[in-house]
């Protein structure tokens, strides 16, 4: 290749402002063919620096994870990267939501008068029950609940409560749906995003 129609790696990477070690690690893992090469040196020509830009889409702007970033910059149709594409916007849509949520219920939060929410706050006990694992006691109290799980754990039935919350399902607050409740993480209070932004709707007077 003509040197005068190609740029070394380290020009190749000031295009994106990135650093020529991360041009590489693309290459390695795929993302990116190494280019040809001049004198034993990579030399990056028009559609290198294509390819370059459209990784940068990806794995920078597009946050995919390089083996998915990989199908796309392939240009080979029949690997479908529409498809990969797809798939990783729908991610980043529950990923959206699942913030979004965080910081409602943290906005909620704020809204506390209490001074000190541990011994003042008379919610506290209930979205303790709702929101964490403390939920899969029935106890009223915490020290009860705790010598009952840790009692279950030790005779061997915490697994069967844990199976019990796995089957568990609750209505959606919105449409009244079933959902099953999984045995770790925060309860779910909707069976969709639809029923979410609905409430969400609801409960600050929009349309």
């Amino acid at each position: 290749m003509d040197p005068m129609f190609g740029v070394s790696i380290g020009a190749a990477a000031a295009l994106y402002d990135l650093a020529p070690s991360t041009v590489r690690w693309w290459e390695h893992e795929g993302v990116l063919p190494e280019p040809e090469r001049v004198g034993g040196r990579r030399m990056y020509s028009e559609v290198d620096l294509r390819r370059i830009g459209l990784a940068y889409l990806c794995c920078v702007t597009g946050a995919m994870p390089l083996d998915q970033a990989a199908v796309v910059t392939s240009g080979d149709r029949t690997r479908q990267w529409q498809g990969v594409v797809a798939v990783h916007a729908e991610m980043l849509a529950q990923r959206i939501e699942e913030l979004r949520s965080a910081r409602e219920y943290l906005l909620h939060l704020m809204r506390c008068p209490d001074e000190d929410v541990v011994a003042q706050c008379p919610d506290l006990d209930g979205e303790l029950m709702r929101c964490t694992p403390r939920g899969r006691a029935d106890e009223a109290g915490l020290v009860a609940a705790a010598r009952a799980l840790a009692a279950a754990a030790g005779s061997g039935a915490g697994n069967g409560i844990r199976r019990e919350r796995d089957e568990m399902t609750d209505r959606c607050d919105c449409c009244g749906t079933s959902i099953a409740q999984a045995g770790r993480g925060r309860r779910r209070l909707y069976c969709s995003r639809a029923c979410r932004q609905r409430a969400h709707r609801r409960r600050h007077g929009a349309g």
